[in-house]
C-alpha cells in the first residue's frame, strides 16, 4: 500500500460533490493558478503522512451521516499528483459499497490516473477559463491537456460536474459561460455545471506564506452577478 500525504479533513463537506461527504485534501499541486484559495497545499511530500486503509477507516466513522447521495471525496490541491494513493483509497471505499468522487483540475493523465478514475462514481472538473491565453495568463498551463482529460471522462462515460471560479473582469461575462455551457453541451458525461463565486478569505494564508495574492485588487461577485450568470445556464440534456 502506498502512502499518502494529506493537507487536511473536512469530515461533514456539503460542496464537494452529492450529499454530505467526507473530503480530504491532498497535499501538493502542480499548478500556480491566480484565484488558488490553498497556496499551502502547493508542496509535495508535506502535510501529514497516511495510509489508505487509515483514510478509508477514518471516514467510515461518518457513513451514518452521509444518507444515500454521500460518501468520499479527494480533492487537493491536485489529488492525482498522488494518483496511486487514490486508487488504493477508491479501491476500498467501493469494497465497502462508498461513493467516490474526485476533485480534479484535470491537468495529469497516465496510466495509473487511469486506474484511479476506474474506481471513480464522480468527477469534479475545475475548468479554470475557456481560452488558451486565459490558462497561460493565470494558471501557467495550457488548456489543451484539461480538454484531453474531458474526453477521456466522456470516452470512459464517467458522471462529470464542470466547475468554475467566477472571477469579476477575467471570466464573468455572458460569453464565459457560453463557452463553458458548450464544452459541457459537447461532452454527455457532463450531468451539471457549477458557477463558484471568487473569493479573498485566502489572502491571510498568502500573508502568512510571505507570498503575493496575485488577484487581491479584483472585486468579489455579488450574489446579484452570481444569480444572474447562473440564469444563464440551460439545462443539460
Amino acid at each position: 500500500m502506498s502512502t499518502g500525504y494529506l493537507h487536511s479533513i473536512q469530515t461533514l463537506g456539503t460542496v464537494d460533490g452529492p450529499g454530505v461527504r467526507f473530503v480530504a485534501f491532498l497535499q501538493g499541486c502542480p499548478l500556480r493558478c491566480a484565484c488558488c484559495h490553498n497556496p499551502d497545499t502547493w508542496a509535495t511530500k508535506e502535510g501529514t503522512a497516511t495510509t489508505p486503509e487509515e483514510l478509508v477507516e477514518k471516514a467510515l466513522r461518518y457513513r451514518a451521516y452521509w444518507g444515500a447521495e454521500g460518501g468520499v471525496t479527494l480533492s487537493g490541491g491536485e489529488p492525482l499528483l498522488q494518483a496511486a494513493f487514490v486508487r488504493e483509497v477508491f479501491s476500498l471505499c467501493q469494497q465497502n459499497g462508498v461513493h467516490t468522487c474526485l476533485d480534479t483540475s484535470g491537468c495529469i493523465l497516465t496510466d495509473q490516473v487511469k486506474q484511479a478514475l476506474s474506481l471513480t462514481d464522480r468527477v469534479l472538473l475545475d475548468v479554470k477559463y475557456t481560452t488558451e491565453e486565459a490558462y497561460q495568463a493565470y494558471v501557467g498551463y495550457a488548456m489543451a491537456p484539461v480538454m484531453e482529460f474531458l474526453a477521456y471522462l466522456n470516452e470512459q462515460g464517467i458522471p462529470t460536474t464542470l466547475r468554475q471560479v467566477t472571477i469579476p473582469t477575467l471570466n464573468d461575462t455572458p460569453e464565459a459561460v457560453s463557452a463553458l455551457q458548450k464544452i459541457a453541451a459537447t461532452h454527455p458525461c457532463v450531468d451539471k455545471v457549477e458557477l463558484l463565486p471568487f473569493r479573498k478569505i485566502c489572502q491571510v494564508k498568502y500573508d502568512q506564506m510571505g507570498l503575493p495574492f496575485p488577484l487581491a485588487h479584483l472585486p468579489e461577485p455579488t450574489g446579484e452577478q452570481m444569480e444572474q450568470l447562473n440564469r444563464l445556464l440551460q439545462p443539460l440534456r
